[in-house]
């Protein structure tokens, strides 16, 4: 009884329409920023031996999960990370805005070392993996967390922005964990199977952790443009792939 008391207040927009409107547009926000997020974890559990592939990506979107609800139940700290704390070349600099150059350097600088390894297997001197072909586990496992981390601060504070109401946000955040729940291995599964999307993926990481630096340093690149970006380069792949698949052997005219 002492819980429904606790619970009433915050869930008051139940009666709302534009309550639901926002709830709507938040649940697919998330959904649609969990993308780069996903993206990175299908490439860097497809490193990891077979068996432990879809152990590391329940436990990575976990922990994002995880994540998400302990920066919502800090909600107020979350908000004060926008507040500058010094300034350089004209720009005021917030944690926040430190926190997305550091995890766009890391993306850019992952990205690009993988790519250097699919253009040339056969030089491991230097690959995103520390010099070996399989990482393992617990090195995946922390640098998903990496990840998480900063795409969790970016999709919090995109929620503050959207809403007032506390429960919007832990049902929206939730919703879209448990879409990249279910998308994960299906995703995954897909980019192993189809070296090109790998290619393709990694160009992916590189714009993302391009416009995280660029966020962070005060320019802001509407993420309309980037996944119009991302969905026009996905439909050329899957218009060469059909080509590719009708040019084999017994697979078209």
């Amino acid at each position: 009884m002492q819980l429904i008391e606790f619970l009433a207040p915050h869930f008051q927009f139940v009666s709302d329409p534009t309550a639901w409107v926002a709830l709507l547009t938040l649940v697919v926000l998330e959904i649609v920023l969990g993308i780069d997020n996903l993206i990175f974890i299908s490439i860097l559990t497809n490193k990891l031996p077979e068996a432990q592939r879809a152990r590391a990506r329940r436990l990575g979107i976990s922990a994002a999960l995880v994540m998400r609800l302990v920066l919502l139940a800090t909600i107020s700290i979350i908000v004060q990370l926008t507040a500058p704390v010094f300034t350089a070349f004209g720009h005021g600099f917030s944690w926040r805005d430190l926190i997305l150059i550091a995890g766009g350097l890391f993306l850019v600088w992952k990205a690009t070392k993988e790519i250097h390894h699919t253009v040339d297997p056969d030089d491991h001197q230097d690959t995103m993996v520390g010099g070996t072909l399989q990482m393992s586990l617990a090195g995946a496992i922390f640098q998903i967390l990496l990840l998480d981390l900063v795409f969790s601060i970016d999709s919090i504070i995109t929620a503050v922005g959207m809403t007032d109401e506390i429960a919007i946000m832990y049902i929206a955040v939730i919703a879209a964990v448990t879409v990249m729940m279910l998308a994960a291995t299906p995703l995954a599964n897909f980019i192993a199977k189809n070296p090109s999307i790998v290619m393709l993926a990694l160009g992916f990481l590189l714009m993302i952790g391009m416009t995280l630096i660029a966020d962070g340093m005060g320019y802001h690149v509407p993420k309309g443009y980037i996944y119009a970006a991302m969905g026009f380069s996905a439909l050329v792949e899957g218009l060469n792939m059909l080509a590719r698949r009708r040019k084999k052997p017994g697979g078209g005219h």
